[in-house]
């Protein structure tokens, strides 16, 4: 199988390096998975556009998808990112393992968990009782929509890392 090598600043096109310059100001790195996608002259910026694009999903929720997803794609790389970014948005270790685990006590925030994790493991095709859940705790049809392109966002990074096996520059998640 072909070997990824995470690419350098000096490797990418130059609309890349101008963005690699922005994440090493704002996160004081470059994530090698951003990195990875910086191999596409476009895809770095397309990415981070749609990524970064307004939501009715709040970060915290933002976060618990990301992390389930992560979970059922089985990408170690994203696991290890959203425990970081999870910490940085409110949520303690225990309450990270109970998403990791698809579920929290927080009642909304559970349905949001559980639908995330079918519409992953179904690609798409979600329960009805699921779907009922979502919107019985108060969730609505902008929020679906949001939670879907949410799920789409983090398969795609979920998938780029599962086939290229960059390394992960994060503290690596715990197996559960």
């Amino acid at each position: 199988m072909t070997t990824f090598i995470v690419p350098t600043r000096e490797e990418v096109a130059p609309v890349n390096q101008s963005i690699f310059d922005n994440l090493t100001k704002a996160l004081g790195f470059v994530p090698n998975l951003y990195a990875t996608i910086a191999y596409s002259a476009n895809g770095l910026e397309r990415f981070l556009a749609y990524q970064n694009a307004k939501t009715s999903l709040s970060n915290k929720e933002k976060e618990a998808v990301n992390l389930i997803v992560s979970q059922v794609n089985g990408c170690i790389y994203c696991q290890s990112a959203h425990l970081v970014l999870g910490k940085m948005n409110g949520f303690s270790d225990l309450q990270l393992n109970e998403i990791r685990h698809g579920k929290s006590s927080d009642a909304k925030l559970n349905a949001l968990i559980s639908l995330a994790a079918d519409i992953t493991k179904n690609r798409g095709n979600a329960s009805e009782a699921n779907v009922d859940a979502f919107f019985a705790v108060g969730y609505n049809k902008e929020n679906l929509v949001d939670l879907i392109l949410q799920v789409s966002d983090k398969t795609a990074m979920n998938y780029l890392h599962n086939l290229t096996k960059v390394p992960v520059d994060f503290p690596v998640a715990p197996a559960i």
